[in-house]
């Protein structure tokens, strides 16, 4: 596909600051361009790149000021990295706007399939099931009886999502996704073994939620685990059954979340952190990567290490542990000293 300077710059509310019909084909770093490619500025330690890139457009901030002459077309923008990933989102869409329903996926006869959706390959669709407008459900994909999936959703190749889950509109499930599998609940008996515990509720994901490939999210024993609206949620990650994660929170790729936690709000939980079942973490709250939560955590704390405390406790602390074997060699000399 081919776009002009100009549809470009219409796209990003920008202004064109060159040749308006330059025509590019492709996307590029600023260090890498060639010729028919578009990039962007939007580190100024990378304006070196700018005299010495062959890119043919580059997305610039309206202030921007060069100090040698150009030969890239310029569009000027309020912000280039925001810009830029304006358009990555229109180029996206344009690249993935597929519709049609493929004769080698299985739909239920009382599924109820929307406008403009994309069904692929051997994917099945179980009884009940209601798809909205412009949905994508790509090939190996299950959708379990009873589900609900909102308009505008992406669902990646093998997904599986069990039955009666509630899906919203305008999310993106990423390929190997599992929803509503069973939760981890088995009642210890006397003979040592356990008896399982069904796992009668679903998951429930609001709008605009964007799961990461590989992530897994348990469905509730009773009841429902909830994914508020606007979460994004990176890959491989474990999010375990009667869990509530509020709205806008943001969570890196391992970590682990325990049953019936309830994380709130705008919080940012970085790579590799745990968080035991039954407590609360309140808004606002951001935890450093590979923490280990073991207590309920007060809104708007930065909290950092296993167990974890308050990141400036942490980071004071922290040079005390580096210093631990130094602080030891101390004390064996004082008491060797003490006892002569």
């Amino acid at each position: 596909m081919k776009f002009t300077a100009g549809q470009i710059a219409a796209m990003i509310n920008g202004t064109v600051e060159g040749n308006p019909e330059t025509q590019v084909h492709k996307l590029s770093k600023i260090e890498q361009g060639e010729p028919g490619s578009i990039t962007f500025l939007g580190n100024p330690k990378y304006a070196q790149y700018l005299y010495q890139t062959n890119a043919s457009v580059i997305i610039v901030n309206s202030d921007f000021t060069p100090e040698k002459p150009l030969q890239s077309t310029l569009i000027r923008v309020e912000n280039a990295y925001t810009a830029f990933a304006m358009m990555l989102d229109a180029y996206n869409q344009i690249k993935q706007n597929k519709t049609g329903i493929s004769k080698q996926s299985c739909i239920a006869e009382t599924a109820t399939i929307g406008e403009n959706c994309y069904i692929a390959e051997f994917v099945s669709i179980g009884e009940n099931v209601v798809v909205g407008n412009n949905a994508k459900i790509y090939p190996g994909s299950v959708i379990g009886d009873n589900t609900t999936v909102g308009d505008n959703t992406v669902i990646y190749a093998g997904v599986k999502i069990y039955s009666d889950c509630s899906i919203g509109s305008g999310c993106t499930l990423h390929a190997g996704v599992v929803i509503g599998a069973d939760g981890f609940g088995f009642a210890p008996q006397s003979d040592n073994q356990y008896q399982k515990v069904a796992q009668i509720g679903n998951v429930i994901l609001e709008d605009n939620v964007e799961i990461g490939a590989n992530t897994t999210i348990d469905r509730a024993t009773l009841g429902s685990t909830i994914i508020r609206k606007g979460v994004k949620i990176d890959n491989l990650i474990q999010i375990a059954h009667n869990v509530e994660i509020g709205e806008n929170t943001v969570i890196a790729a391992q970590s682990g979340i325990a049953g019936s936690a309830k994380i709130g709000k705008n919080c940012m939980i970085a790579g590799q952190v745990g968080i035991i079942g039954h407590l609360e973490v309140g808004d606002n709250v951001k935890i450093a990567a590979q923490s280990g939560i073991s207590t309920s955590v007060p809104a708007n704390s930065i909290l950092m290490g296993s167990p974890a405390f308050d990141i400036s406790a942490y980071r004071k602390a922290y040079v005390h542990f580096r210093n631990l074997h130094k602080l030891n060699d101390r004390v064996s000399k004082l008491e060797k000293q003490a006892g002569n």
